[in-house]
């Protein structure tokens, strides 16, 4: 049983964690925003085709008041430009688990209004992480289409190459006995055909929705044949001669009730056997003070303890071996619920906080308790002592136990998440369940500054032996340069960019986050598929 809590609501120090923390939240929203306002401004271009705005597409499509967990929404950051008051978060996606006709499904919807849908660098990661999360999560796909495809004046043959994948987990995911839902807004050309193709149901809209291996310009170019992108691949004519269309829509609004119908239709939940209903308490302290009790400058310590009070029903816990290692805290409590095991960072993990921690994630496997990871670790200590002491040896079988952990992994960068502790700590490469960072967190194999000592003090070394004396001026500008492009890359909004989490999200939201989590993975441990061999062939 945890003592009470030392912290002091009022005193200068939470008010200026408070105040760092909510800045960094304001930064978040305003990149997404930035990408909401981009779009916006293509609403009256919507409006003369007869459509409604993505934004509108998906409000329209999940269920009213029901929760949904946003995906990616800073996926494409800086990877476009390297001037981060121009760069467009999203990779032209809205993405996210939520609820359609009470059916907990995976959602992406072609952002159009964002250089008409086209693919973005990062696009491919993006979906290509939400169609792994509906595999792993047994969640109905459902893709809202409507893109003008590879921008080819940004042509990278990576991402044609391994593109392909997309159109291969369409079918993985049809084959597992996952529905796959295509709506078609507007253009899905050349490779991106594939995706109403490869999908189990498609409602096209009249006059806009279009489906085609190439389209006219592209069929002249090739061909010399002159064409009609209707004759070629409208709705109209898919729904009345290829049968590519199932469903025809008169607008965007009718084309999301038929596909509100369609997974109504499927009486998904029918033998999905319901858990008993667990009544559960608050935190006796208040989430919202999880930002002042967490300081946004990662190299200034904070008693975990404190984190994890704010996030479990009734802030009551037990700590496992809590006088062992004490650095690394084991914990058993229960959020929304939901029995979990937490592993949490006081400091750098030493070989007895290694050695706890293994034993712990075996438990918790053994037993089926999820585990939820609150990343906040230098790394792995080093020093001649550790060594000897077997910190390879120790941490590696941390490695090897959040490795082969059965059970669903939930993970988020609190502060720091650096060097062979993210591993331990269940980072991106170990495929945790799902991966959240806070905008104060910070990743990578080690910090700016220690990243330009370590240089500095490889480049001293190397001038002793040689006999030559360095220019003093030379090695801080280096020194300046190598702080400079390790803390850059460190920043949750750059690491997100490049899809190595599945988004940032407000540090107060964090126990509302892993609720929805916990559940999403809860009902796909209950949830029975009908597999077959070659998934729903289009006839």
């Amino acid at each position: 049983m945890w003592r009470s809590t030392s912290i002091t609501p009022d005193s200068p120090e939470f008010a200026a964690n408070r105040a760092a923390m909510l800045s960094a939240v304001d930064d978040l929203r305003a990149l997404e925003k930035r990408t909401a306002d981009k779009s916006e401004q293509r609403r009256e271009r919507f409006a003369a085709r007869g459509q409604i705005t993505p934004r509108e597409r998906l409000g329209r499509l999940l269920d009213p008041g029901m929760a949904f967990l946003r995906l990616h929404s800073l996926a494409g950051y800086l990877q476009d430009t390297d001037d981060p008051d121009t760069s467009l978060p999203g990779a032209t996606f809205l993405m996210g688990i939520g609820f359609v006709s009470g059916v907990r499904c995976m959602v992406v919807v072609d952002d159009s209004g964002i250089n008409a849908g086209a693919l973005s660098p990062m696009s491919l990661q993006a979906i290509l992480s939400a169609q792994d999360i509906a595999l792993r999560q047994k969640l109905p796909f459902v893709h809202l289409v409507e893109s003008a495809g590879a921008n080819l004046m940004n042509y990278r043959v990576e991402d044609w190459a391994l593109g392909g994948g997309v159109f291969r987990n369409l079918a993985r995911l049809s084959a597992a006995g996952l529905p796959t839902i295509a709506v078609l807004h507007g253009p899905s050309t050349a490779g991106g055909a594939y995706m109403p193709g490869l999908s189990d149901y498609v409602i096209g809209v009249k006059k806009n929705g279009m489906a085609a291996l190439a389209g006219a310009a592209l069929v002249n170019a090739a061909t010399g044949e002159v064409a009609k992108d209707a004759d070629l691949g409208g709705a109209e004519m898919h729904a009345t001669t290829s049968g590519l269309v199932e469903y025809l829509a008169e607008d965007d609004v009718h084309a999301i009730a038929l596909a509100r119908r369609v997974i109504s239709r499927l009486d998904w939940n029918r033998d999905l056997q319901m858990p008993d209903i667990r009544s559960f308490d608050a935190p006796r302290y208040d989430t919202d003070e999880i930002a002042g009790v967490v300081p946004a400058d990662w190299t200034t310590p904070y008693d975990a303890h404190e984190l994890v009070a704010r996030l479990v029903d009734g802030s009551d816990f037990d700590e496992f071996k809590s006088g062992f290692g004490a650095a690394t805290l084991c914990i058993q409590a229960q959020i929304h619920g939901h029995t979990v095991g937490i592993i949490a960072n006081n400091g750098p993990i030493d070989p007895a906080g290694a050695n706890k921690a293994t034993h712990f994630i075996q438990a918790c496997d053994q037993a089926g308790t999820p585990l939820v990871f609150l990343n906040n670790t230098t790394g792995y200590m080093v020093g001649t002592a550790y060594e000897q002491a077997g910190m390879i040896k120790h941490g590696s079988k941390m490695i090897q136990a959040v490795s082969n952990a059965r059970v669903p992994k939930i993970t988020l960068y609190c502060g720091a998440s650096f060097g062979a502790g993210n591993y331990g700590m269940c980072g991106i490469a170990y495929q945790p369940d799902f991966l959240f960072s806070w905008p104060t967190s910070r990743s990578g194999v080690m910090g700016g500054a220690q990243a330009a000592k370590t240089m500095s003090l490889v480049a001293r070394a190397g001038a002793a032996r040689k006999g030559v004396e360095l220019d003093e001026a030379h090695i801080t500008k280096q020194e300046a340069a190598i702080e400079h492009l390790f803390d850059a890359q460190s920043s949750p909004f750059f690491t997100s960019g490049k899809v190595l989490d599945h988004g940032v999200i407000d540090p107060r939201e964090s126990r509302k986050v892993i609720a929805f989590c916990l559940d999403t993975v809860a009902e796909a441990r209950r949830r029975k598929l009908n597999p077959n061999s070659f998934g729903v062939a289009r006839m």
